[in-house]
C-alpha cells in the first residue's frame, strides 16, 4: 500500500478538492474497499464519498484522518499533507472580493482554468475571454447585462481581465509555468462589430499580437469550412498537469454550465475539437487573415 499523498499547490479551492478526491479516491481503490464501507468510516453515506471523491464538497478535517487510517496509510508527513490541502481546499479564491459576481457554478471554472495547464476553445460567438482586449470585453459584458448598472459592468470587466493574468504570469501558490491556450474563433466573432469600429480594429490587432506568443495557438474558422461538429456551441476543454486530475469539459448556459468528466464524454469533445482544427485555417495563416479582416474594416 502506498502512503504517499502529496499536498497540492495547484489551482484554487475547486481544484484542490478535485486533486484531494481524487487521490482519496485511488487509495481507497488499492485497499480494495468499497464507497459504502468508506463511509462507514466517517458516519457517511456511499454519496457522501462518492462527492468527496469528485471534489464536489469541503472537507471535514477528521474525515480525511480517518480514511487514511483505513486506506493503512501510516506516514505522519503524508496524513500532515493531506490536512494541509483539506485546509487549502476550503480556502476563498483570488476571486473573493469579487465573489458576488460569480454565480456558484461559474466559481468552479475560474478556479479550473487557473490551474489548467493546456486550456482549449472553440468560440463562435465572440474573441474568447481570456483574448479580449478591455475595451472589447466592456462591448460584450454591457451588451449582456443590458439592466446592470455601470458600476456593475466595470467590476465585471476587472474580473475577466484578472482571469487573463494567467496567460503571463501564475498567481501566488499556482502550479509551475504559463498554461497553453488553443483556441478556435470563428470567422463570425471577428466580424461582428462589437463596440464599434475602433474597438474591433484594437481588438483585432491585439489578436495578432497574442498569435505570435508561443503559449498561444491561435486559429480562424472561416465561413468556407460551412458545416461543422461544433455549431451546436461554444465549449473549453480544460486539461492539468497532475495526472490525479481528469480533463473537464465546460458548457456555459445563460444561467448554469455543465462539467464533464467522464472519458467518454470528454473523448467526443476532444474529437470535435481535433475536426474543427483540422477545418479552420492552420494556426501560421492566422495572421494573414486578421489582416485581412482588418483591411475591410478600414474600407468600410
Amino acid at each position: 500500500m502506498s502512503d504517499e499523498v502529496q499536498a497540492g499547490g495547484t489551482g484554487g479551492p475547486t481544484v484542490r478538492r478535485m486533486l484531494l478526491g481524487a487521490q482519496l479516491r485511488r487509495l481507497r481503490t488499492e485497499a480494495g474497499l468499497s464507497r459504502e464501507e468508506a463511509g462507514a468510516a466517517i458516519r457517511a453515506s456511499e454519496w457522501k464519498i462518492h462527492r468527496l471523491e469528485n471534489g464536489q464538497v469541503s472537507f471535514k478535517e477528521r474525515d480525511i484522518v480517518d480514511l487514511l487510517r483505513l486506506y493503512e496509510v501510516t506516514d505522519p508527513g503524508a496524513v500532515a499533507a493531506s490536512v494541509l490541502m483539506a485546509r487549502e481546499a476550503n480556502l476563498p479564491g483570488w476571486w473573493q472580493h469579487l465573489g458576488d459576481l460569480l454565480p456558484a457554478w461559474f466559481r468552479a471554472f475560474v478556479d479550473l482554468e487557473q490551474a489548467a495547464s493546456l486550456i482549449r476553445a472553440y468560440e463562435g460567438q465572440f474573441v474568447p475571454g481570456l483574448l479580449q482586449t478591455e475595451a472589447y470585453c466592456r462591448a460584450v459584458v454591457a451588451g449582456a447585462l443590458l439592466d446592470e448598472p455601470a458600476e456593475e459592468v466595470e467590476r465585471r470587466v476587472a474580473l475577466r481581465l484578472g482571469r487573463q493574468e494567467l496567460l503571463s504570469a501564475r498567481p501566488p501558490g499556482a502550479g509551475d509555468g504559463v498554461p497553453r491556450l488553443w483556441a478556435v474563433v470563428d470567422e463570425a466573432a471577428l466580424r461582428r462589430p462589437v463596440g464599434g469600429r475602433a474597438v474591433m480594429r484594437a481588438q483585432l490587432e491585439r489578436l495578432v499580437e497574442v498569435a505570435m506568443l508561443p503559449q498561444v495557438t491561435l486559429q480562424v474558422l472561416p465561413f468556407s469550412a460551412g458545416a461543422h461538429p461544433a455549431m451546436v456551441g461554444a465549449f473549453t476543454v480544460l486539461r492539468f498537469e497532475d495526472a490525479e486530475l481528469p480533463d473537464v469539459v465546460y458548457l456555459e448556459h445563460l444561467t448554469s454550465a455543465l462539467y464533464l468528466n467522464k472519458q467518454e464524454d470528454v473523448d467526443q469533445y476532444l474529437h470535435v475539437m481535433e475536426s474543427v482544427c483540422v477545418r479552420a485555417a492552420p494556426p501560421d495563416q492566422t495572421p494573414g487573415i486578421l489582416h485581412e479582416i482588418l483591411k475591410e474594416l478600414d474600407e468600410l
